[in-house]
């Protein structure tokens, strides 16, 4: 594996064990068992290994997602899958990486958010229409509005403020927000739907 790669895949995982504004470059140096100035070959400073991190991760998490939408039998299905994936991606995620990309990173919290008003946008967006077509969503949603709300919703789940990190678990606030979202959107038959994968039993 080429050196940049390895620094940017130790990188990560020490961000996101620690925290990114903890991590040092000496850290990562060590990390690797490389000098500082090997390090510093590749990467002037650390904004440079944070950006170049969060570019890596945003370009593999678009594949990923690309992929759960290739598969998904249905609107549903998909959403079910997407909250599945993120359950796993922010289960080892130190709350306070995020708290430090938004504050400390403008340049790599930039990338983020492109990637938040562009790409997961225009994907909530398209699985709302497919679930109003399949009519596994309220026919009358309002799909610019909801997608947005549902964009916002992704700043509010880290919100320390909002959600302090000594009183919430991350996965407890994603579960409730994910699963209050997707009922309030489904119809009917969404929501038999939802209870068939979830193997519950109410009645009607």
């Amino acid at each position: 594996m080429e050196i940049k790669d390895r620094i940017l895949q130790a990188s990560i995982g020490l961000f996101t064990r620690n925290g990114i504004k903890s991590v040092s470059m000496d850290d990562i140096a060590t990390h690797l068992g490389i000098s500082k100035k090997t390090l510093y070959k590749w990467f002037e400073n650390k904004d440079q290994i944070v950006s170049a991190v969060i570019a890596s991760h945003l370009h593999g998490v678009q594949g990923e997602c690309e992929g759960i939408i290739g598969h998904a039998r249905n609107a549903v299905d998909e959403m079910v899958q997407m909250m599945d994936w993120a359950k796993r991606q922010f289960s080892n995620v130190n709350p306070n990486a995020i708290h430090d990309l938004r504050k400390y990173y403008p340049a790599a919290w930039g990338l983020f958010h492109e990637h938040k008003s562009s790409f997961i946008l225009q994907q909530i967006q398209a699985n709302l229409r497919r679930g109003v077509a399949e009519g596994l969503y309220r026919a009358d949603l309002d799909i610019e509005v909801l997608s947005r709300l549902r964009l916002a919703q992704i700043d509010v789940l880290f919100d320390p403020e909002v959600f302090p990190h000594a009183q919430f678990d991350q996965m407890r606030v994603q579960i409730a927000c994910n699963e209050h979202f997707l009922l309030g959107v489904v119809s009917l038959r969404g929501h038999k739907l939802i209870n068939e994968y979830r193997h519950v039993t109410e009645e009607e």
